[in-house]
C-alpha cells in the first residue's frame, strides 16, 4: 500500500485491521506450539491447570500477545470443553483495542467461526451513582461465548462469569478492588490471569505474588525476565518477523542497548525486581519473636589435625560427645510428633548446621536444638547425622545442601534412608525464590520456633533480597560469638528444614504411641496452652 495520498477514515481502518489482525507472514501456517515461544507456552500451560495465575514479566516480551491465543481457544470452545467468556481489562482504551486486534489475529488463524470485531457501549455507574457509557470491544464466537475488552473497571464485572485477564495490573488505579471483584468469578468455575511488570514493592501486584509464593493463596506464579525471554528466543523471533539477520553479536548489542535505554529502571522494568526491593529480608524483631531460650545451640569444634587421628579414635571421641551433649536432648523428643531436618554443609571456614524440626499438633515447627559443626571431618559429620536421624521419632524427611562437598553426605543419607525421605538440593536462585517466601511466612505467622541465640538471629539476618530473590549473598560472611566465620548457615538449614516439613513425605520407622510409652519431657511438647510454652 502506498502512503503517498491521504487516506479516508474507512481506508485507514481497513489498512490497520489487515496490519494488526493477521499473523505475520513468516508465522502463517505454523502450528500453535511452534508459534509460541517457550515462556508464552508455559503461561498457557499454567492457565490450563490453575484457576489463578500471576505472571511478573519484563516489558515487551509478548506475554499478552501469547495469551490472546488462550483467550480465543477459551471463548471459541463449547462449554463442555471448558469454553467461557473472556473478560479483558487493561488500564486504557488503547490496550483494549490492541488486545482485541491480537485476538482477532488468532481467531482468523485457527478459529475462523467468529463474527467481525465490534464496538459497543458498556453501561456502568460512577462513584456518584450516575450512569455512564464506556466504549468497549468484543469478538463473538459461534460457541456462544465472546471476548470482551474494556478500558476501565466496570462494577458489573461482579455480575459476569468467565475468564478474567487483568493486564498491567500493577498500574490500575484501584488494583486491590479490581482483584477482589475478579476473584468472585472463581466461585462458579471462572479463571483469573494477572499480568504485569512491577510497580513498587508495596503494590498489590507484588503483594499478590508474595502471598502465592508463601502458600497463603492458591495459585501459580510464572516469572519471565528480559534475559529469560532472550534465552528462549525473543530476539531471534524479532529478527524473523522484522527480516533482520540474527547473530549472537547482534543480540548482545541489542540487549545492551535496551538495558542502557532503561537506565536505573532496568531492574524493575526488565528483571522483575520491584523498586525498593533490595535489603534485609527478615527484620530482627520478626526473627526474635520466633525464638525460645528453652532450645539450645549444641556445638562441636574439632582441633586442627583431628582428621589425621585413627578412625577408632575419631569415632570414639565423637560418640562420647554425642552421648554427653546430644543424647540428653534427643531423649526429650516427643515420640508422637513427626520430625524433619535441614542440613547446610561445610567442611572448613563456615559451619555445618543440622536443624531438626518437630511438628506439633498445632502445626508449629519447633527446633528442639540447633547443631553446629566446625572443622569436623567428613566421616564424623556422617556419624553425627546418622546418630541423630536414627533417633528422631516418626522421622518424615530431610533436605541437604548438596553443593560442592555437601553432595557426598546427601548421597549417603539418600542411600541409608531412601530417596522418598531425603532430597539433595542444589541451591539456586530459582530454589530460593520458591522457598524464601515460605520461610518468611512461617516467621510472620509465628509457626516456626528457633533457639534464642544471637548467632542464629544474625544468620537469618543475612538473608537479603538480591535482584528480587531472598538469598544469602556469596560474600555475606560474618563472625560469630565464638570468633568463627559464618555465612547465614542456620538460615539455609532452616529453609531446607521447612521445605522438608512441607514436602508431604512418608514416615520412616514409625512406632505408634501407647499410653504406657515414655513420650519424653520436652519443653516443646504441645500438650498444654500455646502461650505459656512458646511465647
Amino acid at each position: 500500500m502506498t502512503m503517498a495520498e491521504p487516506l479516508s477514515t474507512e481506508a485507514w481502518e481497513d489498512f490497520r485491521r489487515k496490519a494488526t489482525q493477521n499473523l505475520p507472514p513468516v508465522l502463517a501456517g505454523m502450528e500453535l506450539p511452534a508459534i509460541l515461544l517457550s515462556y508464552q507456552a508455559e503461561l498457557l500451560r499454567a492457565t490450563s491447570q490453575y484457576a489463578l495465575v500471576v505472571t511478573d514479566k519484563s516489558r515487551r516480551i509478548g506475554a499478552t500477545w501469547g495469551i490472546g491465543a488462550d483467550a480465543v481457544l477459551t471463548a471459541g470452545a463449547q462449554k463442555s470443553a471448558g469454553g467461557m467468556d473472556v473478560l479483558y481489562i487493561g488500564y486504557n482504551l488503547d490496550m483494549a483495542r490492541e488486545f482485541i486486534d491480537t485476538c482477532a489475529m488468532w481467531a482468523k488463524a485457527f478459529v475462523p467461526a467468529c463474527s467481525e470485531v465490534g464496538e459497543f457501549l458498556f453501561q456502568e455507574q460512577d462513584d456518584k451513582g450516575q450512569d455512564r457509557h464506556i466504549q468497549a470491544f468484543r469478538i463473538r464466537f459461534s460457541s456462544g461465548f465472546e471476548i470482551v475488552a474494556l478500558s476501565s473497571r466496570p462494577r458489573s464485572l461482579r455480575g459476569r462469569q468467565g475468564y478474567v485477564i487483568l493486564d498491567e495490573f500493577a498500574f490500575h488505579d484501584d488494583a486491590a478492588e479490581l482483584l477482589k471483584a475478579a476473584m468472585a468469578l472463581l466461585i462458579w468455575g471462572g479463571k483469573v490471569l494477572v499480568i504485569s511488570t512491577h510497580n513498587g514493592e508495596d503494590n498489590p501486584f507484588n503483594e499478590l505474588i508474595t502471598e502465592i509464593r508463601a502458600g497463603r493463596r492458591p495459585g501459580k506464579v510464572v516469572r519471565c525476565t528480559f534475559d529469560d525471554a532472550l534465552e528462549q528466543g525473543l530476539y531471534q523471533r524479532i529478527c524473523l518477523v522484522t527480516g533482520k539477520t540474527w547473530s549472537p553479536e547482534a543480540e548482545a548489542k541489542w540487549r545492551a542497548d535496551i538495558r542502557a535505554s532503561y537506565g536505573s529502571d532496568a531492574a524493575e522494568e526488565l528483571d522483575c525486581i520491584p523498586s525498593q526491593g533490595s535489603g534485609v529480608y527478615l527484620p530482627s524483631t520478626l526473627i526474635e519473636a520466633c525464638m525460645t531460650p528453652a532450645a539450645p545451640v549444641l556445638r562441636l569444634r574439632c582441633p586442627a589435625g583431628f582428621e589425621l587421628k585413627p578412625d577408632e579414635e575419631r569415632k570414639g571421641f565423637v560418640n562420647d560427645w554425642l552421648g554427653e551433649t546430644v543424647d540428653p536432648w534427643l531423649a526429650l523428643l516427643d515420640k508422637r510428633q513427626r520430625h524433619f531436618y535441614g542440613f547446610d554443609f561445610a567442611r572448613s571456614g563456615d559451619l555445618s548446621v543440622l536443624l531438626p524440626l518437630a511438628e506439633g499438633t498445632d502445626l508449629i515447627l519447633r527446633a528442639p536444638f540447633s547443631l553446629e559443626l566446625r572443622n569436623v571431618p567428613f566421616r564424623q559429620q556422617e556419624q553425627i547425622l546418622f546418630h541423630i536421624v536414627d533417633r528422631l521419632p516418626r522421622f518424615s524427611g530431610g533436605k541437604h545442601d548438596a553443593r560442592g562437598n555437601g553432595q557426598f553426605l546427601a548421597e549417603y543419607a539418600i542411600q541409608k534412608y531412601g530417596a522418598l525421605l531425603i532430597e539433595a538440593v542444589m541451591l539456586s536462585q530459582a530454589w530460593y525464590l520458591a522457598h524464601g517466601p515460605r520461610l518468611k511466612a512461617r516467621f510472620e505467622d509465628r509457626t516456626f520456633l528457633l533457639p534464642k541465640h544471637v548467632d542464629i538471629r544474625d544468620d537469618f539476618r543475612q538473608l537479603k533480597t538480591v535482584r528480587g530473590i531472598p538469598m544469602v549473598p556469596e560474600n555475606a560472611h560474618t563472625q560469630g560469638s565464638d570468633g568463627g566465620q559464618r555465612h547465614g548457615d542456620t538460615a539455609i538449614a532452616g529453609m531446607l528444614a521447612i521445605a522438608a516439613a512441607e514436602g508431604q513425605v512418608p514416615e520412616y520407622g514409625y512406632t505408634p504411641a501407647r499410653d504406657d510409652m515414655d513420650l519424653g519431657t520436652s519443653p516443646f511438647a504441645d500438650v498444654s496452652d500455646f502461650g505459656r510454652q512458646l511465647w
